[in-house]
């Protein structure tokens, strides 16, 4: 493919900042809302402009994302040459962007004025045809964007295109095509059908060249009708990226010469040199409740015998006793909520600094602070009782014998569930030091069980070394539940005194930063509960950087049968009523009647 080059052969991205002139919804994308165009403003060198085909990476200056997005660009306008730089031009920009994801959705949000960091032009360019060939061009959905802009380099009513979608019609404005085609897959606009309903091997045998952007299953049937006409045709790929510039090798795509980059060595490739590989199916559980048309969304869960009304749990540690938070939103909306750390005498915690402010992360010491487990039955589980979500008694101390003790107290109590704790990271003794062996679990699971039949949980460490061991150990010794996981082990320093931050050294490090490394290990001890007997498999609930209702449901597809939110009801105390509307629509939405029915779905 040719590339845009300067004069010892090399390509020309500028990474600087544009800004927003312009961002408006859209007209005839459906669902409304759902398309955007984003005009940017720069000032470049004239060999830094962009050419039809190619791509920036876009990222809101002020944004929480923390890679930009390749956006192909739609079309350019050159305003002149700048007054204020000196042998450099402005240009506006105009991008269509697909509101899909997060760093898209913080895109479409961009306001008049806004700044935008970008990296380009990226990529190499559609090939001019040669004179008087034949030329189809075929967009589908947000494809329809690089080439649209790149018929805008062609003489008017020199080509044919087809524009395929779901649903309306958009992006097309600046097209002159000799023919142009319409399909929609609901018949809304033109040719009811698929690309297949207008084009055929028959058809595109028609043309000499076709240029083509789109979906992964449209460019492959493109390639297949090409093939088959023997037709020369380029298609402009797209694939998740980190750098744009052919460093991180993260957009590789598949040809008959290897893995290529799709940011350096395409995005426009040689039809006939990719290899297109099967996508991957759904798991039939979400390919059986597509059918359930009228859906009725049931959230709860049950631990052993006690049923929550939705999967969702304040975590212990973040959510005080619950009436903390009762004037800031509704709590009765929860699954139930487990309590501060309790141990058997009152404690006043760690000294020093207890909060650490981390990227996408919140380190603390706070070394289980609390009133004690008998002022907790006194004066705070009466209060808890009264709320509708079930009520869950974390259970810590400094040694076996008064965690015992501790579990003897609350076992004369009304207290729904003992949550017990061998995972606290900022303690000296007990805490994570029970959690760290199969052996240390398993015998403090066992000394517990024996003081009550309460449903017991198993709060575990992410720091032990077989993790899934330890699990499993707590289970065989009477567990009715295994809680996973709690805080990681990170260390901070404060650079303008050399010293850690905190008097510990070490503390507990949690929030969105943890999540992968938390969904790993659900997933492996939800997959190693799954191969138990049946009569032996308990709930796994899972802890660890959830923060949206699609987080929830990643844990949940991985084994989980509930979720517990920590760290991020300080960032956004409606954190969790948000996740139980969102699982809500999420299941009503592909047809799930319970949370049952995708549990495990991914294992």
């Amino acid at each position: 493919m040719a590339e845009t080059k300067d004069c010892h052969g090399n390509t020309i991205p500028v990474y600087a900042q544009g800004t927003v002139s312009a961002n408006t919804i859209v007209k005839g994308a459906v669902p409304e809302g759902s398309v955007f165009s984003i005009k940017v403003n720069v000032t470049a060198k004239q060999k830094s402009l962009p050419i039809a085909g190619q791509f920036y990476m876009l990222r809101a200056t002020k944004g929480k994302c923390l890679l930009g997005r390749p956006i192909s660009v739609y079309h350019t306008d050159i305003l002149g040459e700048s007054k204020t730089e000196k042998g450099k031009f402005d240009a506006s920009i105009e991008f269509l962007i697909l509101k899909k994801g997060k760093g898209t959705t913080e895109l479409c949000e961009f306001e008049k004025n806004d700044s935008v960091d970008i990296l380009g032009p990226l990529g190499n360019i559609f090939p001019k045809p040669k004179k008087n060939s034949k030329i189809c061009i075929i967009g589908g959905g947000i494809g329809v964007a690089p080439v649209s802009g790149f018929a805008e380099t062609l003489e008017p009513k020199s080509y044919d295109f087809y524009a395929c979608f779901k649903s309306g019609k958009y992006g097309v404005k600046n097209v002159k095509a000799k023919k142009l085609v319409v399909t929609t897959d609901d018949g809304s606009v033109g040719i009811k059908g698929m690309l297949s309903a207008a084009l055929d091997e028959k058809k595109i045998s028609e043309y000499d060249i076709v240029y083509a952007c789109g979906p992964l299953p449209m460019l492959s049937y493109v390639q297949s009708i090409c093939k088959a006409a023997d037709v020369k045709s380029y298609l402009s790929m797209e694939s998740r990226m980190a750098c744009g510039m052919g460093v991180c090798l993260g957009c590789t795509i598949e040809t008959v010469d290897g893995y290529k980059r799709c940011c350096k060595d395409g995005p426009v490739f040689e039809g006939d040199k990719l290899i297109f590989s099967k996508t991957s199916a759904c798991a039939e559980q979400i390919v059986a409740a597509r059918k359930n048309k009228n859906v009725k969304p049931d959230l709860s869960v049950k631990i052993r015998d006690v049923v929550l009304s939705n999967p969702v749990i304040g975590s212990s540690g973040t959510f005080g006793f619950g009436t903390e938070y009762r004037d800031v939103f509704d709590v009765n909306k929860l699954g139930a909520i487990s309590s501060k750390g309790l141990t058997l005498e009152p404690r006043q915690g760690n000294s020093g600094i207890r909060l650490w402010e981390t990227p996408s992360g919140l380190m603390n010491s706070i070394g289980l602070q609390n009133p004690g487990i008998p002022h907790f039955i006194e004066h705070e589980l009466p209060e808890m009782l009264k709320l509708k979500p079930v009520t869950i008694a974390n259970l810590s101390g400094s040694s076996l014998d008064t965690y015992i003790e501790g579990a003897k107290l609350l076992d004369k109590t009304d207290v729904p569930i003992i949550e017990l704790n061998i995972s606290c990271p900022n303690v000296s003794a007990g805490g994570a030091a029970l959690g760290m062996s199969c052996q240390a679990a398993a015998s403090a699971t066992k000394a517990i069980r024996k003081i009550t039949k309460k449903p017991l949980i198993v709060k575990l460490t992410p720091q032990a070394s077989d993790v899934v061991g330890v699990a499993l150990s707590c289970i065989e010794a009477g567990a009715d539940g295994i809680v996973l996981c709690n805080s990681f082990q990170g260390v901070a320093i404060d650079i303008e005194k050399g010293r850690p931050v905190f008097d510990k050294v070490k503390a507990g490090f949690g929030g969105p930063a943890v999540r992968p490394i938390a969904l790993r290990l659900v997933y492996e001890v939800c997959s190693a509960v799954k191969n138990l007997p049946i009569n032996k498999q308990v709930p796994v609930i899972a802890i660890g950087g959830i923060a949206t209702w699609q987080d929830a449901v990643e844990f949940i597809m991985a084994g989980a049968t509930a979720v517990q939110v920590g760290t991020n009801t300080f960032a956004n105390p409606n954190s969790m009523v948000e996740i139980i509307d969102g699982l809500k629509d999420f299941m009503k939405r592909k047809g799930f009647n319970k949370i049952e029915e995708f549990r495990g779905c991914a294992l």
